[in-house]
């Protein structure tokens, strides 16, 4: 009997025990599920879109997605057709808002694969499937939103919005390039390494005076020489072949000698008769050449707050980005084609950039954009390096022209600073 008794105490006690660690289980798991507070993992990322959007003011769901739920669901019906194929791929299938909104969270933070899990139960294989994927149908189904002129009348518009807002006449738009900094990719050698001592691609862009893209270039690796950047794009070999379709040479306002039409540049590119730089220097305060390189840089500004709107608003582009450069370039793209889709939105053009978030003038005074106060944006864009070239004679005669004009015909009060 005793011994009976001994294996029945012994059997308790197991079962006891086994009893307790159940349900430290159990109720682990559940305090797990309540902390997440998204129901269930199969249709967590849709749960968190819907209660936001139920949000009366809808600011939850335009600061998670970075644009308004209008727009949120144009995008899901211009990409749906292009992503719904790959759900027979994946187990369990991903809807295509959970999809959009998985890569729009990656865009707007940069979070790392691991916190996006978490945000929406999705494992980290799926979504380094999933992002890719949409940046790449984002930028087929709104390729119409980043479009170089092709005709005369085109580029006319812009040269007459830069006259009209940056007073520079004969101006189609101002370019300059960043380096986007990676993680180091797998068997790449040198290729991507640059001057800066880390690996990066570059991205090279042509902005109109509203702040829209024009023409970009992504991808051109790191360890092409700065001065060479530009060289490699379509953009430079078109100007060279003369293919760009521009208006002939007119005289600047109240002068009589043609001038071409010309792109804005910084110390980083070559001048030449159709890419105008700053005077190399430090000058006096009232001569041309101060006054021009003013007036040149504030015009320039317009490419310069495309970048720094487009870094601020997608964090992405303030972190090194932890992909092989292919994958990075279809992501830089994506970010890209959003920026001038979201400017161009009745909708979201006053979420994605409120009033004061670009650089502005109040009587020659330039107030700093919002976008300057959002943080270091340094760390992962980088500008392109300075490249001493001899100019040739042409170009300088176009630019002394411009500082002349600058000085009579085109001065305004606010210049001399």
């Amino acid at each position: 009997m005793s011994n009976n008794l001994q294996v029945a105490s012994a059997a308790f006690i197991v079962m006891h025990e086994l009893m307790k660690i159940k349900e430290k289980k159990v109720r682990r798991k559940r305090r797990l599920w309540r902390s997440k507070l998204y129901i269930d993992n199969e249709n967590r990322g849709a749960n968190l879109l819907n209660s936001m959007q139920s949000d009366v003011h809808s600011f939850h769901f335009q600061n998670f997605t970075r644009m308004s739920s209008a727009d949120f669901e144009k995008i899901i019906n211009l990409i749906g057709p292009k992503v719904i194929k790959q759900d027979t791929n994946m187990r369990p299938a991903i809807s295509v808002t959970v999809r959009l909104a998985v890569t729009l969270r990656f865009l707007a933070t940069g979070d790392s694969y691991s916190s996006l899990q978490y945000l929406f139960g999705i494992s980290k294989q799926i979504i380094s499937c999933i992002i890719p994927e949409v940046c790449m149908a984002v930028v087929e189904v709104l390729k119409e939103y980043v479009k170089m002129p092709s005709t005369l009348n085109e580029w006319l518009n812009i040269s007459k919005q830069f006259e009209r807002t940056w007073n520079y006449p004969n101006c189609i738009g101002s370019m300059d390039g960043k380096h986007i900094v990676l993680q180091s990719p797998m068997n790449s050698g040198s290729e991507y390494y640059n001057y800066k001592s880390f690996f990066s691609i570059v991205l090279f862009a042509l902005v109109d005076a509203d702040y829209n893209f024009l023409f970009v270039d992504i991808g051109c690796q790191g360890r092409i020489s700065d001065g060479g950047v530009f060289k490699n794009t379509e953009l430079h070999k078109k100007i060279e072949m003369e293919k760009l379709n521009l208006p002939p040479p007119v005289p600047l306002p109240g002068k009589n000698v043609d001038i071409p039409f010309v792109i804005l540049a910084d110390e980083a590119f070559a001048l030449t008769k159709h890419i105008m730089k700053p005077y190399s220097g430090t000058h006096d305060k009232g001569t041309k050449e101060r006054v021009f390189n003013y007036r040149l840089s504030r015009a320039r500004r317009t490419v310069e707050n495309a970048f720094g709107i487009s870094s601020a608003v997608f964090c992405v582009l303030r972190k090194p980005l932890l992909l092989e450069p292919q994958k990075a370039q279809i992501v830089v793209m994506a970010v890209v084609y959003l920026h001038n889709f979201l400017r161009h939105s009745k909708s979201s053009r006053n979420i994605y950039t409120p009033p004061g978030s670009f650089d502005r003038e109040e009587e020659g005074h330039m107030i700093r954009g919002d976008w300057r106060e959002s943080g270091n944006i340094t760390i992962s864009l980088l500008p392109l390096r300075y490249v001493a070239r001899r100019p040739p004679l042409q170009a300088q005669e176009i630019r002394e022209h411009f500082a002349d004009y600058f000085l009579t015909n085109g001065s305004v009060q606010w210049q001399n600073i």
